[in-house]
């Protein structure tokens, strides 16, 4: 029988391997770095890519991680080589870390297939690396394992545990309504951040590494493990290890990333009561990987999947309450009738397997499934003629009152404008209205930013008014909340009906009916559909130009049109 470990079966051999001159190039290479034949040459060549930077705050651990990864690699037999790519920030990077997500996915893609590369270990946490780096390897489809960047230590003001995100919002509405003081706000400033890694709420990094480990990409119980922890780092050091044996196993994300292995990632996500921002993300993934996962399977398996994992924004724990507990596999032991268990995972077990001997240590943190935090799962979809290819809302983290509501918009053509008019003393505003912000998605923005929890107006806060109804074609931060309607599609930009609404309009949502209704005439809009007209584009050039010219809408995931499906892209010619 062959060698299942025969040098010559690696891919980075065709840049070694041959007694030819560029081959030679490519030895001497290795020798000006330092490296021997014995440390390079017929080992697994490991890229580990990795999105630190001086300004990624959840990623501050990631240098010594990748060292961590090296060493795993090294005492597998492998060639461990570090590659920088694109580090998304999602509180530094403007507009938002969305428009450059297809970015980072396109380099990972080019870096893996342009170098001698065997396997990869993907290096990621905050919000958009992970589908970035993910939808890079499923296109690549190398060996490839996810090291999340885990969750920050729980933050802290005065007596109270803090939750980054979820809080920010609840503490800035107080400030605005005049219930703190600037010195208030600056201790919740210095203690909401404690330490690198993600938020610490079931935002959108949090739902992400917890769906990718519930689909099988990375190690079993690596999503909940906070950023500082010892077990980070032998995490790291077991991924880098694993990295080679997925390589001689010739184990690739297309044998991983199945449909059977979206739907455990959706089952998941309605489970947690994930991020709204999921469902773009694990669309895009799918594309990816020729899985046809739609918008409708979310809303399908929220109506069969309850909400059991009891964490900010919807819950009341944080990251480390879930890991404490038992993480994903614990949450997953619970939900094994959804679940397909018979799936493959990185680790080499199948998911069942993976989950077997699982125990959840908290019924108040995950609980029982007849114990539930909600009965439906987390994100719902609603259509209308307001919203005819679907839109997205957390009802869990809404108040209950306004789950079934109607009444009359107030329209902001704009973030700008919406930032002028919100607190003006003139804004003719009650509890009832329906804010409604346009222009805020994938073309409008551009980039679809987090804009979508807009601010309740200064007036209203001063009343003790902390929820109302608002519409958008934006996205909202997983670790928000609130009665919002997001990713409202074809979105206004492009002539979507959002465009149409005008202030005064009476706006119905009832969640319940996954209904979202505009009480205007359809005369009365194909009236104002024919005076409409596209809002002048921003960017003609560069990279803008192409996410204007190739950006899906969101229930298509957003990604780049040119990018979508399994067709391979040729292996470069070594000349």
């Amino acid at each position: 029988m062959p060698d299942a470990r025969d040098p010559s079966r690696l891919r980075s051999q065709r840049w070694f391997a041959p007694d030819d001159l560029r081959s030679f190039g490519h030895r001497s290479r290795l020798r000006q770095l330092g490296y021997s034949a014995n440390d390079a040459e017929g080992r697994p060549v490991i890229a580990i890519l990795n999105t630190w930077s001086d300004l990624q705050q959840c990623h501050g651990h990631f240098r010594e991680r990748a060292e961590d990864v090296k060493q795993g690699v090294w005492q597998a037999g492998g060639f461990p080589v570090e590659m920088p790519v694109l580090s998304l920030s999602e509180m530094f990077v403007k507009p938002t870390a969305m428009f450059y997500r297809n970015l980072l996915a396109l380099e990972v893609e080019e870096i893996l297939r342009s170098h001698p590369i065997d396997g990869v270990v993907l290096l990621g946490g905050c919000d958009k690396t992970v589908p970035g780096l993910l939808m890079g390897a499923i296109s690549m489809n190398l060996p490839a394992i996810f090291v999340p960047a885990g969750p920050m230590l729980a933050g802290r003001f005065r007596t109270e545990r803090l939750g980054s995100g979820t809080d920010v919002w609840k503490y800035w509405a107080e400030r605005k309504a005049g219930n703190l003081d600037e010195c208030a706000m600056r201790q919740i400033e210095e203690g909401i951040s404690r330490s690198p890694g993600t938020c610490m709420t079931m935002g959108t990094a949090s739902t992400l590494a917890s769906i990718v480990e519930a689909m099988g990409m990375t190690l079993t119980g690596a999503a909940s493990i906070p950023a500082v922890h010892s077990a980070h780092a032998r995490m790291a050091m077991a991924a880098g290890k694993r990295a080679v044996d997925l390589v001689w196993e010739d184990l690739r994300p297309s044998s991983i990333l199945t449909a059977d292995a979206f739907r455990n990632g959706v089952v998941t996500d309605m489970a947690i009561c994930g991020s709204t921002n999921a469902i773009i993300h694990l669309i895009a993934m799918a594309r990816r990987a020729g899985v046809p996962l739609t918008i409708e399977d979310f809303d399908r398996t929220s109506r069969e999947v309850p909400v059991i994992c009891n964490l900010r924004p919807a819950g009341e724990f944080l990251m480390e309450d879930f890991h404490d507990s038992g993480g994903v596999p614990a949450l997953l032991s619970r939900l094994r009738d959804h679940l397909s268990l018979d799936c493959r995972t990185v680790s080499g077990r199948t998911l069942g397997e993976a989950i077997a001997n699982a125990e959840v240590l908290s019924d108040e943190v995950i609980r029982p499934i007849d114990r539930p935090l909600a009965r439906a799962g987390g994100t719902f979809v609603l259509r209308g003629n307001l919203a005819p290819d679907g839109c997205v809302i957390k009802p869990t983290a809404a108040e209950p009152r306004l789950l079934k509501h109607t009444g009359p918009a107030i329209v902001f053509a704009s973030y700008g404008e919406m930032k002028v008019r919100i607190d003006a003393d003139d804004l003719d505003v009650t509890p009832d209205h329906v804010l409604v912000l346009q222009q805020a998605g994938p073309v409008g923005a551009p980039g679809m930013p987090e804009w979508g929890m807009l601010p309740i107006p200064k007036k209203l806060l001063q009343q003790g008014v902390r929820d109302m109804v608002r519409i958008s074609d934006a996205r909202m931060s997983g670790t928000s909340y609130g009665t919002c309607v997001l990713h409202v599609a074809p979105e206004s930009a492009i002539g979507g009906p959002l465009a149409l609404v005008r202030d005064g309009d009476l706006i119905e949502i009832d969640v319940e009916a996954r209904r979202i209704h505009l009480h205007v005439s359809d005369e009365e809009l194909a009236t104002r559909r024919a005076a409409w007209t596209p809002p002048p584009r921003r960017y003609e050039r560069g990279y803008s130009r192409l996410f204007l010219d190739q950006t899906s809408q969101a229930p298509d995931g957003c990604d780049f049109t040119f990018l979508e499906g399994t067709a391979p892209t040729p292996e470069p010619d070594i000349y």
